[in-house]
């Protein structure tokens, strides 16, 4: 059984959970004596429990996770994972060997992805007495909080008390608090949880300082260690996870590479007599490729994945992290950056819209300390020959707690979600005049808060002052005519806004869900309006949610959106920019961009994606080598609806259904969608990347 299920059960019996963990103090003697029986069973257990040797096996999956972007807005993407099978032999007095005897990965992006050997195998003997991971490049000769000695370095006390049921034994442990006397000194940070009565090692979650960790890259470095009772007397390694974060940066724009490695270990075979020999030459080592090959596996990695590896923080990391911060001071645990070019995607670098033209920009951002920074950026237009830009000055928790408040002048868009990608934008835009944004100017200040929420959600409020206005083309593409832009109103407004969002994991019936919801009320002054019309009150609503359900190698994509916007004085005082706007490959394909623009509006999307036989494209070993030899095949289906139609759109209410197929390739980055429009619509194409990518575009 895993005992993470069994921390939430409270102990029946001993002390209760209140007294324990509110008598205790730091170092006190209870703990002391508790820590002594734990370093004694922990150096002993040979001699005393007779602990010969042990062979059992290890089932993995070591996944690399990529985010991109300033804050690190997007869940992690996976990239690569590899899912292990390893023989594992252990011989007194500490002997280790580890045999790799199957391996199947699976690669969704071209990166050379490599790992240290040591993250192949399990950490055996709950680490040694001197920590070392990563073959000693991440951490290295950090002592081990129960090491001989170790009471002179660490700081113990007695948080709670738990009850562990098996069909074996019940065991009572007790959770301690453990963090460095110097906290600047390499040390670890986190829970150990010993067995009451003999100090046996249960479970053990920790961190480390900053000092501890030697690659200056990495940003978080937790390990989570459970043991179980073998043969109703050894305390051996059960499960095991491990989390490192690497933070960098490529074309100045911010990465984060993630590495979750997760381990269950079973079937013990104790003091079954191994022979020393075999523990010769590498601790960790690969079965030859004839077995590696011969290893039978079931289904497909990615189907196998723990769902809490695409979380952005899985639990257990969670609690190791929130341990370290209560009991550390912030400054020994942060990973400051100092000052670094930033951007929201690549395209704030260079861009291409009818607008600007060409536009040129970069950003930069300084950590000032204690959570708070500062940010900023600007863009220049070629051809309108225009600045924008804005300065952000904001502090955030690592918890998620937050605030921002900003000056700027941006180029805004109108409609709730874009329609491609940047990137692809630019292109489209300057070899075919195919702009498929409305922008129109903004000017103005903003706070926001944002934190979050229970159920695995997060809010965020603003209140802003803007002043807005229209824009005009002065750009020409080198094909094809640029269309107009939207007639925005000039005015002032003030406006409130409410969001709610669920970041994309695991949900009801098996699928990855998310889901975003806005609420705005805004206060508007039109510039040179009559003085009844000055003053008009818009609110406006957005809520959009999206499930995709693997079955078997096919997957199930289901996407609705909603939208309202109602203004006291009626269709009239409601201004252009914040009109519902559908239309284009995403929110209505097989119809003009934003040819649907009403007060009211809504869209369905179903689709169902299968593999096909497809050319591998071999981008070479320093690039993670070749592409699947399949594509996904996606037929869908798309329905919009429209109510109240704007004066200024080109077409009238109503239900504008479509049909289309996509093909994805490469990866899974590229995609290739044809749709037909089926009531007086149009065959459209579109080529873009994967949306998961859009935002980092």
């Amino acid at each position: 059984m895993r005992f993470v299920v069994a921390w939430m059960i409270p102990a029946i019996g001993a002390a209760t959970n209140a007294s324990v963990a509110g008598a205790q103090g730091w170092n006190d003697s209870t703990v002391r004596a508790l820590i002594d029986r734990a370093i004694a069973r922990r150096a002993n257990q040979l001699d005393s429990m007779g602990l010969a040797d042990y062979h059992a096996r290890a089932h993995g999956y070591l996944t690399f996770l990529a985010q991109v972007g300033p804050g690190f807005p997007d869940v992690p993407r996976i990239v690569r994972s590899d899912e292990l099978a390893v023989e594992v032999y252990w011989r007194a007095p500490d002997l280790s060997k580890e045999v790799v005897v199957g391996r199947r990965d699976t690669l969704l992006l071209p990166v050379d992805v490599g790992y240290y050997s040591d993250r192949f195998g399990i950490i055996q003997g709950g680490l040694r007495d001197s920590i070392r991971l990563g073959e000693g490049n991440d951490v290295r000769g950090v002592p081990h909080p129960l090491a001989p000695g170790a009471p002179a370095l660490y700081d113990y006390a007695i948080a709670d008390s738990l009850r562990i049921r098996t069909p074996q034994a019940t065991n009572d442990v007790l959770v301690v608090r453990v963090r460095p006397r110097d906290p600047s000194a390499p040390r670890v940070v986190g829970t150990l949880y010993l067995d009451r009565a003999s100090g046996a090692l249960v479970r053990l979650s920790f961190t480390f300082t900053r000092s501890a960790i030697l690659d200056r890259r990495i940003e978080r470095l937790s390990v989570t260690l459970e043991n179980a009772q073998e043969d109703g007397r050894f305390w051996l390694p059960r499960t095991q996870e491990l989390e490192v974060v690497r933070t960098t940066t490529w074309l100045n724009y911010p990465v984060r590479g993630i590495i979750r490695a997760r381990w269950h270990v079973c079937c013990y075979a104790i003091n079954r007599g191994l022979d020393p020999r075999m523990f010769a030459g590498a601790e960790i080592v690969a079965a030859p490729q004839v077995v590696l090959g011969a290893y039978h596996w079931q289904g497909h990695v990615l189907d196998s994945i723990p769902p809490d590896v695409r979380a952005p923080t899985p639990a257990d990391v969670q609690e190791a992290e929130a341990t370290a911060r209560s009991l550390m001071r912030q400054s020994a645990l942060a990973h400051v950056q100092g000052s670094v070019l930033s951007a929201r995607g690549i395209s704030d670098f260079v861009r291409i819209d009818r607008v600007e033209g060409l536009g040129l920009g970069a950003g930069l951002t300084h950590a000032i300390a204690s959570g708070w920074s500062a940010d900023a950026r600007a863009r220049y237009g070629i051809s309108d020959r225009a600045v924008k830009g804005e300065l952000t000055l904001s502090w955030q928790q690592p918890a998620g707690l937050g605030l921002r408040a900003t000056a700027f002048r941006r180029y805004a868009e109108a409609g709730d979600f874009p329609e491609s990608s940047t990137l692809a934008n630019t292109l489209a835009a300057e070899l075919a005049g195919a702009d498929r944004t409305d922008p129109y100017d903004v000017r103005g200040v903003e706070i926001a808060a944002m934190g979050p929420a229970p159920a695995g959600l997060r809010w965020q409020a603003t209140v802003a002052r803007e002043s807005q206005g229209p824009l005009v083309i002065h750009a020409d593409p080198a094909f094809g005519r640029y269309g107009p832009t939207i007639p925005a109103w000039a005015l002032w407004d003030t406006r409130g806004a409410v969001g709610l969002d669920r970041p994309e994991a695991v949900g009801p019936f098996g699928a990855m869900w998310q889901t975003h919801a806005r609420l705005d009320a805004i206060w508007l002054h039109r510039r040179g309006a009559a003085l009844a019309e000055r003053e008009p009150l818009v609110g406006r609503a957005f809520w959009s949610a999206e499930a995709v359900r693997p079955i078997g190698a096919d997957r199930l994509d289901a996407r609705l959106t909603a939208a309202m916007v109602v203004a006291r004085g009626g269709l009239a005082a409601t201004p252009p920019q914040d009109f519902v706007f559908l239309g284009g490959p995403l929110s209505g394909p097989g119809y003009g961009f934003h040819e649907l623009a009403a007060q009211t509006g809504a869209s369905a999307h179903l689709e169902w994606g299968f593999p096909i036989p497809f050319p591998a494209i071999d981008l070479g070993r320093r690039f993670g080598g070749a592409s699947a030899r399949s594509a996904i095949v996606a037929p869908f289906v798309h329905t919009d609806y429209v109510d109240r139609s704007a004066p200024f759109a080109l077409r009238r209410e109503g239900w504008y259904p479509a049909l289309g197929v996509g093909l994805i390739s490469f990866f899974d980055l590229l995609r290739v969608d044809v749709a037909r429009g089926l009531r007086d619509g149009r065959w459209t194409l579109s080529v873009d990347t994967d949306r998961a990518w859009w935002a980092i575009l």
